[in-house]
């Protein structure tokens, strides 16, 4: 699983080859760098530990500091883990670009935190109906849940019950966005159709 760590800029559309429009989202992705490796003998698994997106050294708390000054590398806000870099030698340190692990074509995974909405009610959360012209002039039920359960059996809520609450604001995965196009030297990245977050929203790109 390579990978590298971005930010969703936005959304765009590009003309394919046929001339149809293909609306594709912009990622900023990279550069990272390589702030811990892993190793089997050492940790019992090989991986790499990426960050990306520099921030104030003054936000930085000391034991991070020391983490960052053992890479060489200045604070970041943002460290993922991704193992299996097709063999791949990664060195502490060492800045990887977009260009060197994506190819136009390839078929990427992406996980981002989708947009808070905050407290919500069952018609928007959960798609009710709302009971409509069939609450008999009970002019304040039209968005109401309706019966959540039995009374005198099972006199409780099961889980799971679908009611109103908090919405959003989850790790959300989209699998297999195909990259239409790579601009490494501004290290872009097309990808088709739409993924989860608002703008400058951190994302995760694997394949």
């Amino acid at each position: 699983m390579s990978g590298i760590l971005g930010k969703k800029i936005g959304m765009t559309s590009v003309y394919d080859d046929n001339g149809v429009a293909v609306p594709c989202t912009v990622i900023e992705a990279g550069p990272c760098v390589v702030t811990q490796v892993r190793t089997k003998e050492k940790d019992g698994y090989d991986a790499v530990q990426l960050g990306f997106d520099a921030k104030a050294e003054r936000l930085v708390n000391k034991p991070l500091q020391g983490h960052f000054a053992k890479a060489g590398a200045k604070a970041l806000r943002l460290l993922r883990e991704f193992r299996n870099f097709n063999g791949v030698k990664l060195e502490l340190g060492q800045e990887l670009k977009v260009d060197a692990v994506f190819n136009k074509g390839d078929k990427v995974d992406i996980t981002a935190r989708s947009k808070g909405r905050g407290f919500q009610g069952v018609v928007k959360r959960h798609h009710f109906g709302g009971v409509g012209m069939t609450s008999h002039g009970q002019s304040d039920r039209v968005r109401a849940p309706g019966s959540i359960g039995g009374s005198s059996y099972p006199s409780r809520v099961f889980k799971g019950m679908r009611m109103a609450g908090r919405m959003g604001f989850d790790n959300v995965t989209v699998k297999n966005l195909v990259v239409l196009k790579v601009i490494p030297e501004s290290n872009l990245i097309l990808v088709k159709g739409s993924i989860p977050g608002a703008k400058n929203t951190y994302v995760t790109i694997t394949k």
